[in-house]
């Protein structure tokens, strides 16, 4: 079984993750690279492509040790979209703009994740820029690129940039309206698990879009139960039958499984938000002030509402110009009051994306991504839900589910569903009731002043 190690690749927002995974699931090495995410004034919203999609998956094969060294199978996958405009040593043009940058917008209202037109807007941006570009790749497949791979898409990471990308071929029509051709942009390859190519004794599965494989190895499949990643973007999915129920804002996706469907979407309320209110929050801790000194905490009761809309957000309200605001405050409120408020706002996202799906008692919300090793995010996960939190035991999903396509690639397994099998859960983490009666009543709030906020900009909208 050592023999089958294979590896998964995750560009994350923040940070490149990595895993080695061998037959039975179990990781053998992990690693992460951080990166910096560079955020405008205007709107920016970027990396450094070789910092972030060139030597931090180098960097992160390296850190896996004898363990990610020759593995089986390598897979890629990332955020979408993400763009940059290359010359034919695959050297950066352009800067790098990512999903939620201005450059982006499309002004179109994403009521279906093809909706967005966000990858379509990037592409256009880049051509318009760099008309004599030798190509314009995504993140995923420029890593591929700098680890020796051929940059091949596959099928889901390619409809990122949906109509431009038909579901089957890059329609040639919409190229030449953005002044490109095929040759311009990644090849796609039909569906994930397919071996597009070899790094040395290495076979490589094309580059896939971290919605898809964050899915695959977490058994989260009976209707009721739900899936929430605590990235730096904050994802919520509930299963539900086939067709899904009517949920004004919420993406419907189908399950891994074929047979049933995600309901939910994306969030500003993850990671993003909250590493900026930590920050935040370290700098008046450290001034000191009034409220919660020598208390340990704030009491159940003693927490203010916060709208957690610093970077807009996405589903359900899909506005990036909303805006984050206290609700509130008095003077018995200090940082760990503060702090336990945007956990909170986290929280009361998620049980809105529930909520709308009609999952309002979820039996079972199993957790990944970073926030699933960070036992304050999970706490008022599971306060604000009411729900039994499960975290998954390896929390670096996207990485692992792509170990799983690349053990396909290599021929060492031959079904998507099956990677199932190697979820595993961990920590648990249960609510307390007093903590869930406060919660009850502060989300109640959350749904006021969130609709208010919306409505103020947009006109009026069903809470």
């Amino acid at each position: 079984m050592a023999t089958e190690i294979t590896v998964g690749l995750d560009i994350g927002t923040t940070a490149v993750k990595a895993v080695a995974v061998d037959a039975d699931g179990l990781v053998r090495a992990r690693a992460r690279v951080p990166h910096e995410l560079r955020v405008g004034a205007g709107g920016g919203f970027e990396h450094d492509p070789e910092r972030a999609w060139g030597e931090g998956p180098r960097a992160a094969l390296r850190a896996l040790g004898s363990a990610g060294r020759d593995p089986r199978g390598l897979g890629v996958t990332g955020m979408l979209p993400s763009v940059v405009a290359v010359d034919g040593r695959t050297r950066p043009l352009s800067p790098a703009p990512l999903y939620g940058d201005a450059r982006a917008r499309s002004g179109a209202r994403a009521v279906t994740p093809l909706d967005s037109r966000e990858g379509e807007t990037l592409l256009s941006w880049a051509a318009r820029g760099w008309p004599r570009a030798h190509a314009y790749l995504p993140a995923q497949a420029y890593a591929m690129a700098a680890l020796g791979a051929e940059p091949v898409l596959d099928v889901f990471a390619a409809m990122a940039f949906y109509p431009v990308f038909d579901g089957v071929r890059w329609d040639p029509d919409r190229l030449a309206g953005l002044g490109l051709d095929e040759k311009q942009v990644p090849a796609v390859a039909p569906q994930p698990g397919l071996a597009v190519g070899r790094i040395g004794d290495t076979v490589v599965t094309g580059a896939g879009a971290d919605v898809l494989a964050e899915h695959l190895a977490v058994d989260v499949s009976e209707p009721g139960e739900a899936f929430v990643i605590c990235g730096t973007t904050l994802v919520t999915w509930a299963v539900t039958a086939s067709p899904p129920p009517a949920a004004p804002g919420l993406w419907a996706v189908p399950h891994p499984s074929g047979d049933r469907c995600l309901l939910g979407g994306p969030s500003n309320a993850g990671g993003l938000f909250l590493g900026w209110a930590r920050r935040l929050l370290a700098d008046a801790g450290s001034a000191g002030g009034a409220g919660d000194a020598g208390r340990g905490g704030p009491e159940p009761g003693g927490v203010p509402v916060w709208l957690p809309y610093a970077a807009g957000e996405r589903s359900p309200l899909h506005d990036p110009g909303l805006r984050a605001s206290l609700h509130d405050l008095d003077l018995t409120h200090g940082p760990a009051a503060l702090r336990r408020a945007a956990y909170e706002a986290a929280g009361f996202v998620v049980r809105h994306h529930l909520d709308l799906a009609g999952c309002r008692t979820p039996r079972r919300v199993v957790v990944s991504g970073g926030g699933a090793r960070d036992g304050e995010w999970t706490r008022a996960l599971a306060e604000c839900t009411g729900a039994v939190v499960e975290c998954a035991a390896v929390p670096e999903g996207a990485a692992y589910g792509t170990a799983w396509l690349a053990r396909m690639a290599a021929g060492l397994e031959t079904s998507v569903p099956d990677a199932r099998r190697w979820y595993r859960p961990g920590r648990v983490v249960r609510p307390r009731p007093a903590w869930t009666e406060a919660c009850a009543a502060r989300y109640a709030r959350f749904r006021e002043l969130s609709a208010h906020a919306a409505a103020a900009r947009s006109g009026p909208i069903d809470p």
